[in-house]
């Protein structure tokens, strides 16, 4: 049998640990669906230089590891050319914000175009005849359709944004994750790493499950009628 005793020993390092991952993916969150909007205006947008910027940002970002995006606002960013947020470690948590929304924005972006595609052209085409710009139209009948159309998708790429805040420790943040390093490397610590990453992972469905129950609710009573 395992024992879980000093495991709920350093409850309060791991607690500790699950607030600043809280803290990193609501912030995260909030950005990477403001950057993911943005791009996907860029993405759909008559203008061929703001349709060219928003797809090589999107492909870029998609194919690149999220730990190489880290390292570089951090290393890159903020030690070797020294754009810090402020001092101490918030400037890497600010960083680690920033990276894995910019990371996650791209996904967002794409899963919205998903959303868009599904929107009748006619509808397009009715707003433009009555006036409507194209930032208007995108804005009061496209977009509220898309989004409401990929509410489930986005849960889910929330969900994998959760989990990716384990990465967040190449940027000089530290999570769950980073914590749960620290105690495995404590001398002190005489438990096996079962029970420790049996306890995080548990944690993580903490965090996971209740979001993915939330987002598959709201994509019931928020679905567009065909």
């Amino acid at each position: 049998m395992f024992d879980f005793g000093p495991v709920f020993d350093q409850s309060d390092t791991l607690l500790q640990g699950f607030w600043a991952t809280i803290r990193l993916a609501a912030l995260a969150a909030v950005l990477s669906a403001l950057i993911g909007t943005i791009l996907v205006s860029f993405r759909v947008s008559p203008v061929p230089v703001l349709r060219t910027v928003g797809t090589v940002y999107v492909n870029v970002l998609r194919n690149t590891p999220l730990t190489l995006v880290l390292l570089m606002c951090s290393l890159g960013l903020n030690d070797e050319l020294d754009l810090k947020f402020s001092g101490g470690n918030s400037s890497y948590y600010w960083w680690a914000v920033f990276g894995l929304s910019g990371y996650t924005g791209a996904f967002v972006c794409e899963a919205l175009r998903s959303g868009i595609n599904t929107v009748p052209l006619g509808q397009a085409e009715a707003a433009r005849s009555v006036g409507l710009t194209f930032m208007q139209s995108l804005r009061m009948i496209i977009l509220p359709q898309a989004f409401r159309s990929v509410i489930g998708p986005l849960g889910s790429i929330f969900i994998a944004m959760i989990k990716n805040t384990t990465v967040a420790s190449a940027a000089g943040y530290a999570e769950a994750a980073a914590e749960m390093k620290g105690i495995l490397d404590t001398p002190s610590f005489s438990s096996g790493a079962i029970p420790l990453f049996i306890g995080v992972a548990v944690g993580f469905m903490i965090l996971t499950l209740p979001t993915g129950f939330f987002f598959g609710w709201l994509a019931k009573r928020m679905a567009v009628a065909r």
